[in-house]
Parts: C-alpha cells; structure tokens; sequence
C-alpha cells in the first residue's frame, strides 16, 4: 500500500496503533459487531489491484461522509468465502458484504440479508421500478446488484490478423468447432484454437438455456437434463480429441491460469468484464469479444444477464443501517468509485453511470460496455440462482471431466454421475 492508503485503512478501522501487517493475519477485519464500534464493515473479494482501488473508493466516500467510518475486510475469492462461513457461523457478519454466485440463495437460507425495501438512505432513484423487480430474489428486495456481465467469446485480434482467421458473422456451436479445428491444422504459430474449456460456467449455462433447459430452477432443484449435460462434454471432447484444444497436460489441469495458456490459443470462452484484467497479461496483443455461439435451434430468451450482487446484513444495528445503506448508495451511483475501480469486475447496472463513464473508458472496457448492452437488449427469459447445497457442482464437473479426459468413464456416465452427484448435494442441504 502508499503511505496515503495506510493511513487510511489505519483511520477506516479505528485501529491507528495496529499494524497493516498483523490486520492482515486477522482477515483485515476490525472485529466483531462489538469490535467495529461505530464502523461500517465492507467486505470485498479481489487481487491487489482491486484492493488498492476500493481503498482509494473508500478514501472518497470518508472525505465526502466525513461521520461515516468503514471498516474494510477483504481477501482473495477462495478465501473471502472460507471467512465468510465462519462469520455466519459466529453471527459477525460484515454490514454489507459481496455474495459468492455459489452462495446467494445458501445466505438467504441462512437469514443473512436485510430486507432493503424502504430502507432510509438506500438511492435507488437511478432504476426504474420494472428493473428494480428483476433485482429481487422470491419477490424480496434483499440484494442488489454491484456489477452485471454476460458469457462471451474473447479472442486474438492479433492471432486472427497474423494467420488470416475470419470468423462468421453468425457463430454457431458447429461452425465454431469446424473452425477451430481447422485453426489448429493450419497455423504458422502452432497454436490451438481455443483451451480445453467446459469447466466454463456461464457459457455453459447459455449452451442448456439454448436447449430450453436452466441450470438451476425456480423451486430450487438441477434444471440441467443428463443429455443436456452430455451434449456440452460431447462437444468440448470432439474439439480435444481432434486436436482444437490445448491437452489437459499442456493446461495443467482441468482449469488452467489465463497467463499460463492465453498465448497459445486463438480464442476462449470467458465472462464479459474478464477482458479489461486478461488483456493486460498480454499486452502485445489486442483481444476483442462477442457473443457466444447460438444453435440454430435456439429456444427463446436463451440470453442472461447475471448480477453480482451485494446486500447489507441483517444483523446491521438500528443505529447504522442509514451509513450502511449510504455506502451501498455510493456503490451503485457514485462516478468516483467507477473511475477508480473500472469494469473489472462488471459493468455497473445504473445506466446513467456507465454512459457517462464511457467517454473515459479504456478501449478493453469500451468492448464491455458494447456486450453488455447488446446482450441487455436481447429477450431473456428468467433466471434462477443456485440453490443451497450446490456450491460445490463446479468441483463436481471438474472431478467428471477429470474422468473422461483419462479414458476412465464415457461421456454420458459422467453426466449421468454429475446430475446425481448434484441432486444428492442439494438433497441433503
């Protein structure tokens, strides 16, 4: 951190005497709901990067909210959410903390949100009253979305450039595959057309709805069928046996690092804002993004627009729920915060902000602001979070790809052990 950031944090926690580096062994957190006094505690998941430019947000919102104090609590994903648990088992939760996409209806289940209908100091003037409702969760306002972006395929302008690749203006999964096949033939750099990539959860997600199939239903239960699940296997196995893939080996693993692959392939399928982090790894290069590929079959309102949420704990006291709702405010309309913390994490779902962030915006997150807005004109049908007990279903599709891709088990006994496994986890939460 600069010397200015540490004094902030220190200023934020009310901790002055105590040590950046013994706050970090402790989670960054200023304790308790007893601990924090009169702090607001925000709680955030991300890299250094993002770190430092929600600190330097928070510096913003104290200089203009000088009688709010907040006190920051942040770690990686992986360990964001291992603290997390261990807050709602204790009852000290932060006042307002991200939501997991695992975990969204699993901390509804466990009473964590506050409901935020008519909450003093909540602005949500920005909204419309239709959009409003698509924020709720079973008809209760009790999250917002902090960030919204869609599946994509992101590609090597570069690559494309050097060996004469065109892709089609109408993308299907079967034009796609004969074209990265062909691509990895064919090309003077030896590269592959894309990863070996069906641990990719939202493109995933669009390859069922596509098939009128949803990942996850509205009471709760694996809307994906097995022959839906094999389908997605099928395809990405025919692409890694004819070659079009990086090997699991040369990936190391089922999920491999984007620093460690992304100058070996032409294209891969990612998540709208992970352009504006991934095309900095390789800044020789120029990427760009598109929408993923349709069947020609297609159901109807197959496109979905995901909302990272946030929401304010219902355990927040009496006395600090209208600093607690300010500093959600500040997170959904303030022009400040967008300029300091970017597109990284998503495009922001008020509209009057994002256009007027655009002007200023970087030519990666231009190419956010122009999916995201043709993917927010399309028909979409409802989606559905994930239900308690899956959180894990990512972990169980790795374990079954893991399976196939060693010859040990068939693509359709993977499916069939993915959905079982699944149900059975969501049966017994």
């Amino acid at each position: 951190m600069s010397d200015l950031t540490r004094r902030s944090f220190l200023t934020w926690t009310g901790m002055g005497a105590l040590s950046v580096a013994a706050m970090s062994l402790a989670g960054c957190s200023s304790g308790g709901s007893s601990g924090g006094g009169d702090s607001v505690r925000f709680a955030w998941w991300g890299g250094s990067d993002r770190q430092r430019a929600y600190l330097a947000a928070l510096d913003a919102f104290t200089a203009d909210n000088p009688e709010i104090k907040v006190a920051p609590e942040f770690g990686d994903y992986d360990a964001y959410q291992e603290r997390m648990t261990t807050q709602m088992a204790a009852r000290d939760v932060p006042d307002v903390f991200w939501i997991p996409s695992p975990a969204v209806l699993t901390y509804r289940d466990a009473g964590l949100y506050r409901d935020l209908d008519g909450v003093e100091g909540l602005d949500l003037a920005a909204f419309g009253a239709d959009q409003v409702e698509t924020f709720k969760l079973g008809g209760e306002l009790n999250t917002l979305p902090k960030s919204i972006f869609s599946p994509v395929v992101r590609w090597n302008t570069t690559f494309q450039e050097e060996d004469g690749v065109s892709l089609p203006d109408e993308l299907s999964w079967d034009s796609l595959a004969e074209l990265l096949v062909d691509y990895a033939k064919d090309n003077a750099g030896g590269r592959k057309g894309t990863t070996y990539g069906p641990y990719h959860d939202m493109p995933f997600e669009s390859f069922l709805r596509q098939r009128g199939e949803d990942l996850w239903t509205e009471d709760g239960r694996l809307g994906a069928s097995v022959d839906g699940v094999a389908a997605w296997i099928d395809w990405w196995e025919k692409l890694r046996l004819a070659g079009a893939t990086t090997s699991v080996s040369e990936q190391d693993g089922i999920e491999p690092s984007w620093s460690s692959v992304g100058d070996k392939v032409l294209l891969t399928f990612a998540n709208s804002n992970h352009i504006v982090d991934d095309a900095q790894a390789f800044p020789d290069y120029v990427f760009d993004q598109r929408d993923v590929p349709a069947a020609e079959d297609a159901a109807a309102g197959y496109h979905f627009t995901y909302y990272s949420r946030f929401a304010m704990y219902s355990g927040v006291p009496d006395d600090r729920v209208a600093a607690a709702a300010a500093l959600m405010s500040f997170n959904l309309n303030s022009p400040e915060l967008l300029s300091l913390v970017g597109l990284s994490a998503g495009a922001p779902p008020n509209a009057e902000l994002l256009d007027a962030y655009e002007p200023d915006a970087t030519p990666d997150e231009q190419k956010v602001i122009a999916i995201t807005r043709e993917i927010a004109g399309t028909e979409q049908r409802p989606r559905f979070e994930a239900p308690a007990g899956s959180g894990s279903w990512r972990d169980l599709m790795i374990r079954e790809l893991e399976e196939v891709t060693l010859g040990q088990k068939r693509v359709p006994d993977a499916a069939a052990a993915f959905v079982e496994a699944v149900e059975g986890e969501i049966a017994g939460a």
